[in-house]
């Protein structure tokens, strides 16, 4: 018996002294657990000069899980949720066409992002873009880290690279529902490359790049950090997730292209139903499951701001769901499955920049709001604007991005439940919100990337059209770009 006793008190010991070195080395990762972040993904981490004494931060593992398996969420958002989304709204000879667009959309921007595109996003360079540091990641190791919203957590780059990488991807597939059916798949592929060089990249720049919190350490290193980081980010533009540089981005390129590629033929004259509710719905709940890693996963961090988030997605989607239901039902007698759907939708774009900044009850205001709104973007406003958007990107994203942004500036004021804007200096939450104040910054960071993108869409689509020409003849387009385009049906008779 004494035998056994010693060797349980060797093994108590021993235990004791592993959990004490386990929550040594994890105790920096979660010791700014509460601290709420003050704006959007950060850049890479800087190499800024730490205490002599202070050990370099390693990343935490459950952090690393969290950002990698959102990543992956992310990625499920487009191949295949936003494939079936909009391939079950569009007619059946045209289904493969819209798969196709976003799978080789997908893959070319996926290898854009690694070549030069997350180089000039997020590292440091200037105002409106960054510079060449990681062309073809360069530098990045299996020991590089990147900044989080915490001071002194970090975590591994190539997880960074990926997430970000995911956002790029699923927001260049989002354009091509406004014109499709009838664009040629070469002049869609040119003309992603262009707008995803000279308008994803800068405004994700503008908005997302800053040092990470560890340059923060007094007022002066505060104002020196703060002047290397993008510009909208420097005015103070809070988006969690991508309201600006996803949503409103997007759809004012799709928008453009609406207008310059013109409508499909038989517009307004002919019926154009969507072949496929079935796969509209399925495509809706995988963005939605999805969306929980593009909104959750924005943290960085496996913490009480992610947890935030999560829940602000999942409430404030429910919430636009019944406000599109309802609505719809009242005006036109019945509820729709396609409308639920849409209302799906409409609630995860508003959300998205206000998803780590808000309370539960200004999530739910937040998707009431969006539910009610983007119902007549897609009827009302749709009309007033006169294109064919084919999908309805600028009534959904357009102007539900809208939506979200502005009312960011209004609900993250901690007196009605947001997280207020974090000081870094001080370490704490600052004691003055203003709201009007944040809304019009709001409001600058939302016309900033409505200029920005519908400029550079402009000048894309007329290159484009020059170069190689916009649309499929009509003949083509009347057969479907099912054949015409792929030499392939969806469904065989």
């Amino acid at each position: 018996m004494t035998h056994w006793i010693k060797r349980l008190l060797a093994a108590g010991a021993a235990a004791l002294a592993l959990g004490t070195v386990s929550m040594a080395v994890s105790s920096t990762a979660y010791a700014a657990d509460d601290a709420k972040p003050a704006v959007t993904a950060p850049a890479a981490a800087a190499a800024t000069p730490a205490a002599p004494a202070a050990p370099a931060a390693v990343p935490n593992k459950g952090d690393t899980a969290w950002l990698l398996i959102s990543t992956a969420l992310v990625i499920l958002m487009t191949l295949p949720g936003l494939g079936l989304f909009y391939g079950g709204l569009v007619r059946s000879k045209n289904m493969l066409s819209v798969l196709m667009q976003c799978l080789v959309i997908f893959s070319l921007v996926a290898v854009l992002w690694a070549v030069y595109g997350y180089s000039i996003a997020f590292t440091e360079g200037g105002a409106f873009f960054g510079g060449f540091d990681r062309i073809l990641l360069s530098g990045i190791t299996v020991d590089s880290v990147a900044a989080t919203f915490s001071k002194g957590v970090v975590v591994p780059e190539f997880g960074y690279f990926a997430f970000q990488g995911a956002f790029a991807t699923i927001t260049c597939c989002l354009i091509i529902g406004a014109f499709a059916e009838r664009a040629k798949f070469s002049a869609v592929l040119l003309f992603i490359v262009l707008w995803f060089t000279f308008s994803y990249l800068p405004v994700a720049h503008m908005v997302w790049f800053w040092p990470g919190p560890d340059a923060f350490t007094d007022a002066k290193a505060a104002e020196a950090a703060t002047a290397t980081a993008g510009w909208l980010f420097q005015m103070g533009a809070l988006d969690f997730a991508g309201g600006t540089v996803v949503h409103i981005n997007a759809a004012v390129a799709g928008l453009v292209g609406a207008y310059v590629i013109g409508k499909r033929i038989g517009f307004g004259k002919e019926a154009m139903k969507p072949h496929s509710l079935t796969m509209t719905m399925v495509g809706a709940s995988l963005l939605w499951f999805g969306w929980f890693g593009f909104n959750a996963g924005s943290a960085l961090e496996a913490n009480g701001g992610a947890a935030l988030a999560f829940v602000n997605t999942f409430l404030a989607t429910a919430a636009a769901v019944l406000a599109w239901t309802f609505a719809e039902w009242i005006a036109k007698g019945k509820p729709s499955m396609l409308g639920g759907a849409s209302g799906a939708v409409a609630g995860l774009v508003a959300i998205t920049p206000a998803a780590g900044f808000v309370g539960p009850a200004g999530a739910l205001v937040i998707g009431f709001i969006a539910g009610f709104l983007c119902l007549w973007g897609v009827t009302g406003l749709k009309k007033i604007l006169g294109a064919d958007d084919s999908l309805d990107v600028f009534g959904v994203h357009g102007v539900g991005g809208i939506l979200g942004a502005l009312l960011t500036g209004v609900f993250a004021d901690p007196s009605l439940g947001g997280t207020g804007i974090y000081d870094y200096v001080a370490n704490a939450v600052a004691p003055d919100y203003s709201i009007v104040g944040q809304v019009f910054i709001q409001a600058k960071a939302v016309l900033t990337t409505i200029v920005w993108s519908g400029v550079v869409s402009l000048v894309a689509y007329k290159l484009v059209d020059l170069v190689i020409g916009l649309r499929v003849p009509e003949d083509e387009e009347r057969e479907g770009l099912d054949i015409t385009s792929h030499g392939e049906t969806a469904y065989e008779a």
